[in-house]
């Protein structure tokens, strides 16, 4: 969450912030109106608390003296004095829960860096990298190729489980698999990340960590016996590693990487994409996270970008690096970057990544904080995260992009060691 001292000194520049992320229906007024209350609150009760201590002595004393007769009119005093506490309590705990839930549905406010724009047509391409290949022939669409070579199955993945599933089979399942084998190595070998393995259910406190509850709950599944929830991403668990902790500074940098499934119900996306694997409730992801200073926030978000960047590179794809304008941030980000790649057979830019710095926004949610110097009062540290990739999508873009007219399928050099085979026929 922002920090509430932007509300009560800076009030003007967050509701102009709202504005640049489409976001004024932001409770910022009310949390603003509740942080106010919270602490008037706070001051007649240390004004109660204080009077019903004084008057609690000085009725010891009158007893004492033989004035027994003022003494029980200060005990009367006292018992309005107790119920007067015990209601502004009762006000107080509410107004807290209230002020919490307010602050919890404000989003990051955006770097000045990023570029204002109403939605995501006004994105920024910063560049793009490699060459779109020529075909002499005309590429098909991956459910084609997939289909032909008997490698996903969608007939079957929809008997399964519905619409927006599907079944990756022989060489089309050693391709996923081989694909996160060879991302987690090269991210832990080349780039120097320690790979976890975290669990795939959390309970609601880590979501609401990241920022993913309470805004999108209806995007996620949830076990409806216990506080157990399918994630949506690597990132909810990974990041709540540290939950309540204060690091060491010379801890930091942190880099994380996992290979998670991932679970989304897609509401947000009906209608869309519903051919091919592009878009479905479960899917595969490699997922970098790092933990570090604030000072040294923006330079990693670079690095983070090119940790994504290399494995694009490394086989060979056409991709393009594209900043998010205000209007289409994450509610979490104070900055973002995706890594987009070709696919020729949908004639389309696959988002195969989205790299974020989160500022301290993560770090508040779930108190992740680090102490500079021996001594030295704790700060909240900055959480960045970015996939490193995520399929499926890596999978639509190698197939269409290294299909053959025979519809044949070459490998990726970089993963011939991984797959065994240099063909999927």
């Amino acid at each position: 969450m922002i920090d509430i001292k932007l509300l009560r000194e800076q009030p003007d520049m967050v509701r102009e912030a709202m504005e640049k992320l489409n976001a004024t229906d932001a409770p910022v007024d009310e949390a603003i109106r509740l942080d106010k209350r919270r602490r008037a609150l706070l001051t007649e009760l240390e004004a109660l608390k204080a009077e019903r201590n004084k008057g609690s002595k000085r009725i010891g004393q009158l007893m004492r003296e033989g004035k027994r007769e003022e003494a029980e009119a200060l005990k009367a005093r006292m018992a309005e004095l107790g119920q007067a506490i015990a209601k502004h309590q009762r006000e107080l705990k509410q107004v807290e829960q209230d002020l919490e839930w307010a602050m919890l549905n404000i989003p990051n406010l955006p770097l000045p860096e990023v570029p204002v724009g109403k939605d995501e047509g006004e994105n920024v391409v910063v560049r793009v990298e490699g060459e779109m290949r020529t075909f002499d022939f005309t590429p098909k669409p991956h459910w084609e190729i997939g289909e032909a070579l008997d490698i996903i199955d969608f007939e079957r993945g929809v008997k399964i489980s519905g619409s927006r599933f599907y079944i990756m089979k022989g060489l089309g399942a050693r391709l996923q698999r081989a694909l996160i084998q060879w991302m987690l190595d090269v991210h832990i070998e080349q780039h120097g990340y320690t790979e976890v393995y975290p669990p795939f259910m959390v309970r609601s406190h880590a979501l609401v960590g990241t920022g993913n509850l309470p805004k999108f709950a209806d995007n996620l599944y949830k076990d409806h016996e216990e506080d157990l929830w399918l994630i949506p991403t690597a990132e909810v668990p990974v990041t709540n590693m540290y939950r309540d902790e204060i690091l060491d500074a010379d801890q930091l940098p942190i880099y994380h990487v996992a290979y998670t499934p991932c679970f989304r119900r897609e509401k947000f996306s009906a209608g869309k994409d519903t051919r091919g694997i592009k878009r479905g409730h479960q899917f595969d992801k490699v997922e970098m996270v790092k933990f570090v200073t604030p000072e040294m926030g923006r330079e990693e978000l670079d690095n983070l970008i090119e940790n994504a960047a290399d494995i694009a590179r490394l086989l060979k794809l056409p991709f393009r690096i594209v900043q998010m304008c205000t209007g289409d941030l994450s509610f979490v980000a104070a900055i973002k970057f995706d890594i987009e790649l070709w696919a020729p057979g949908v004639e389309e830019w696959l988002e195969v990544s989205s790299c974020s710095l989160f500022t301290d926004f993560q770090a508040r949610r779930a108190n992740i904080r680090y102490r500079p110097e021996p001594g030295a009062k704790p700060r909240y540290v900055y959480t960045l995260n970015g996939s490193g990739l995520a399929l499926p999508r890596l999978v639509i873009a190698i197939l269409e992009n290294y299909q053959q007219a025979d519809g044949s399928v070459v490998v990726p050099e970089a993963l011939r060691p991984y797959m065994g085979v240099d063909v999927i026929r």
